[in-house]
């Protein structure tokens, strides 16, 4: 990798991983176009895991007094309950938050419940994640088209009316189901965790928060995971660039987010799902005629 192919890579990370477009597969054309490493889908996918530990930075700079407020709400709360100075007592949200835990406490244990099944499914599929199947260009056109539909039924049947304090245990794991979606290539982790959101009444903006804050525990293991073994994969020669390529990513990722949640306040995710559709439909062209291969 050079500093060229990690600025493109990390632009288009940065641009594609919150905006529900599906990073994967722009990725895995802007590498084609690169030339990265050749097409080895092992060094890629490991290029592109790292790379997300960019776009993760961006997530807790952005929401950085959320985390403080949960992570200080999550421990006091808890404490309290060690300490006998709280009773439990189940209350609050849909009768199901306890209510000694405090919203921000209990948004905490939503995003641990949410982060259960990509942990499980991840773990069990790793292999099967890393390899050449997930960079398949007609698993990719499929699954963008998928989730724009799956998208298009979200917006018509979502009630679009709960905010972030009002959500219980059935929208983390509704969410959190959804985001195992997001181990398809094409299907996108913010686009698959926003349809879920939508899926269960969530409001667009409150869905996409939630989403963001989802992401946190999914791309850290993974990118500390892929971390690891990228010092094995990758040449030496590559840090540096991969390095320069994870700050870009960073910061283009800080804008994408600022635009995605200023967006989805009055608007709705009609222009995600067209061009889905569209880029969808391009690339299944393109295979049918022969354009492009399937596999990197």
């Amino acid at each position: 990798m050079n500093f060229l192919q990690a600025i493109i890579l990390g632009i288009v990370q940065g641009l594609t991983e919150f905006i529900p477009i599906s990073s994967t597969a722009h990725l895995v054309f802007a590498s084609r176009l690169t030339n990265l490493y050749e097409g080895n889908p092992e060094q890629i996918t490991a290029t592109i895991a790292v790379l997300q530990l960019g776009t993760l930075l961006a997530v807790f700079v952005y929401f950085a007094g959320d985390v403080l407020s949960i992570t200080a709400a999550f421990v006091r709360d808890h404490w309290n309950l060690l300490t006998r100075k709280r009773n439990v007592r189940f209350s609050g949200t849909h009768g199901v938050r306890p209510i000694w835990l405090s919203d921000e406490a209990w948004l905490g244990w939503l995003i641990i419940i949410g982060s259960i099944p990509i942990g499980i499914v991840g773990l069990l599929f790793k292999d099967v994640i890393e390899g050449a199947a997930t960079k398949n260009l007609w698993v990719i056109s499929v699954m963008l088209i998928a989730v724009a539909i799956l998208l298009i039924l979200a917006e018509l049947i979502g009630a679009k009316r709960k905010e972030i304090k009002d959500f219980g245990i059935i929208d983390a794991i509704v969410v959190g189901l959804s985001q195992v979606l997001a181990l398809i290539p094409g299907a996108s982790r913010s686009g698959s965790t926003i349809m879920g959101g939508l899926l269960a009444g969530q409001k667009r903006e409150a869905a996409a928060r939630f989403s963001f804050l989802l992401s946190i525990p999914a791309i850290t293991a993974s990118g500390l995971l892929e971390l690891r073994e990228a010092w094995a994969l990758l040449p030496q020669e590559s840090f540096m660039p991969l390095l320069v390529g994870t700050i870009v990513s960073g910061i283009v990722g800080y804008l994408s987010i600022w635009f995605l949640l200023a967006f989805l306040r009055k608007n709705s995710t009609a222009i995600f799902i067209v061009y889905r559709v569209v880029l969808g439909v391009i690339i299944l062209v393109l295979l049918w005629q022969g354009v492009v291969s399937p596999q990197i």
